[in-house]
């Protein structure tokens, strides 16, 4: 037996020894280490290639390899992609929650290192994404693998993947409260205190961890921020409504670029093209190169100018009009940018241009204030108050939203502020929006889990593996006497599919409008045509559970077919089957 699965055996063995909840705290812990450790070479490497790249380049001067530079990271991620993972990496988030409701919490094994290297390339080269993205997939692969390998049942190998996600964003952000509640805002897990004790462990892991590793400084340190003023609530009233607004620009803008990019069918063409209007878009706006932080560090500082490094506007940094408007570009040109990393092949998420995006909505706020009504208000606070909102409206999670920003800039005094932007820019966004960015699609088509127990087994439960493919069928040329001789005397069921070319479903034949003539000879040249009927409903295949159901509900038949959406029959599901499964899945899905 290999060294490998020796050990494996040892560890199930030492497993059973201990009890479940026991388990699960040690696991967590190692989740938290492995996360943390990955997060930090993760960062490491980014940070190297980035260093490599830009760091030279006088910031008097136009970046003219920004023209270049995002079109090879983009090629270089597509080509590690397509030719070693051979899976899609990315949209990391909405894989994590994709693989809870359709793949029962697993991650494929190369998640635990392909979103590192694909997430790297591109934005060290220029990509306008996240690596927040990248790394929460990683950090869900790396638990929910460890889980698989422990043999954990579904609840057990969720918490795990739940697990890893905290770890690495935690470790990301040193924020190891926004790492808790990241998970339960947007995986939307209904825990008990039992479960929620797992994923402060391994929070509290990966952070320790990367607090030794990088130094126990916050993300950012905000400068002056000054003392909340009551006359400053109109202010951030005002910012929250623009938030809120921005929010439904950034989501919509970003859909329907990736549309256009897509429209370009093959690859090359989407990197060429892809690239090229990338590396345009960084050429003249340089903060857009990579995810963006660099800028946050000026804002905190109340440098609004710093924004013309490298950009043919330098000599213009100090002209109030054209830094205004220059802002103003960059706030709306961020969010294609990042569209059009991600559409063209690049690995990143949105967790970190929405953060971008919502920093500039505050500096320009309180830039407008200061310049020309003479206000005196603090660029960091609004620019930290502006992320919040537009975190919050993108992805639906005011909570993550209001500690990310206390954590990762210990501003606490801003928790008011923090507060009123995120619920307010939540609130007009859910009402233009209902969907996060992350949820969108996944709602559209049936996978999302939610709160509610029974639309997440609903979710969860794979209507295909209830089929039943063992009933005899009938063709459309047969006759009653095909039937009486080769088909009911071999089964025991009453309703028999009727096929025409190709195994397309035509109707049913039911056994009670067989019985009066079956027992007459004379009938038994008759058509099955005559006695056949259209069938109740149609269960298509990739339908989901919730609507099956519904259709048994209205119809109020116990059997109905199943079909591609071609018309090919697949087979019947039963309605008792069905019902089974699904209080299976729920015992399976509550049980600690």
């Amino acid at each position: 037996m290999p060294l490998t699965e020796r050990l494996l055996l040892w560890l199930n063995l030492q497993a059973r020894r201990i009890s479940t909840r026991q388990l699960t705290f040690i696991l967590a812990i190692v989740v938290g280490l492995v996360s943390g450790g990955v997060t930090c070479i993760f960062e490491w490497f980014l940070g190297l290639i980035k260093e490599g790249l830009t760091s030279w380049f006088p910031k008097e001067e136009v970046g003219w390899l920004y023209l270049l530079y995002p079109m090879v990271g983009i090629i270089l991620a597509s080509l590690f992609v397509r030719f070693i993972v051979k899976d899609d990496i990315s949209e990391g988030v909405t894989k994590v929650l994709k693989a809870m409701s359709t793949s029962s919490s697993q991650i494929k094994p190369h998640n635990c290192y392909s979103s590192v290297v694909g997430g790297a390339l591109t934005i060290g080269f220029g990509g306008s994404v996240g690596p927040e993205a990248p790394i929460v997939l990683t950090g869900a692969a790396i638990g929910s693998n460890i889980g698989r390998l422990m043999k954990l049942n579904y609840r057990n190998l969720t918490l795990m993947l739940a697990c890893g996600v905290a770890a690495a964003l935690s470790a990301i952000f040193k924020a190891p409260i926004t790492g808790v509640i990241f998970v339960m805002e947007i995986l939307l897990l209904d825990m008990s205190m039992t479960a929620i004790i797992p994923l402060i462990i391994s929070s509290v892991t990966a952070v320790t961890l990367t607090f030794f590793v990088r130094g126990f400084e916050p993300m950012l340190s905000a400068g002056t921020i000054g003392d909340l003023s009551f006359s400053h609530i109109p202010i951030y009233l005002l910012l929250a409504i623009v938030c809120g607004l921005m929010c439904y620009y950034f989501m919509n803008t970003n859909f329907r670029v990736k549309g256009l990019i897509d429209r370009l069918g093959k690859p090359w063409k989407k990197w060429v093209v892809g690239g090229l209007a990338l590396g345009v878009m960084i050429m003249l706006f340089p903060p857009l190169y990579g995810e963006g932080y660099g800028i946050f560090h000026h804002f905190m500082t109340g440098d609004v100018t710093a924004v013309f490094d490298n950009s043919g506007f330098y000599d213009f940094r100090h002209n109030e009009w054209v830094v205004l408007g220059y802002l103003v570009a960059i706030m709306f040109v961020k969010v294609v940018a990042m569209a059009v990393t991600n559409a063209s092949g690049g690995v990143g998420g949105t967790f970190a241009p929405s953060l971008f995006v919502g920093a500039f909505v505050g500096a320009i706020t309180a830039y407008v204030a200061n310049t020309w009504f003479a206000a005196d208000l603090s660029i960091a606070a609004f620019s930290l108050v502006g992320m919040a909102g537009l975190m919050s409206g993108v992805m639906k999670a005011p909570l993550t939203a209001v500690f990310l920003i206390a954590e990762i800039s210990s501003a606490y005094q801003l928790f008011v502020p923090l507060m009123l932007v995120s619920c307010v820019s939540y609130v007009i966004n859910r009402y233009l929006e209902p969907d996060s960015i992350y949820t969108k699609t996944l709602r559209k088509k049936g996978q999302l889990l939610t709160h509610d127990k029974d639309q997440a087994v609903s979710v969860v439960l794979s209507v295909r593996s209830l089929v039943e493919t063992n009933m005899l069928t009938v063709g459309e040329f047969d006759t009653l006497g095909d039937m009486v001789v080769r088909v009911i005397p071999h089964t025991t069921r009453n309703i028999f599919p009727v096929l025409g070319e190709g195994d397309k479903l035509l109707g049913v034949v039911e056994f009670d409008k067989l019985r009066k003539d079956m027992f007459d000879q004379s009938k038994y040249p008759n058509s099955v045509r005559r006695y056949m009927t259209p069938p109740a409903d149609v269960i298509l295949e990739g339908e989901s559970a919730s609507s099956v159901l519904e259709k048994f509900e209205q119809t109020g038949a116990w059997n109905l077919p199943m079909t591609t959406r071609e018309g090919v029959y697949i087979g019947f599901v039963s309605k008792s089957r069905i019902l089974t499964a699904y209080r299976e899945k729920l015992k399976e899905m509550t049980q600690e």
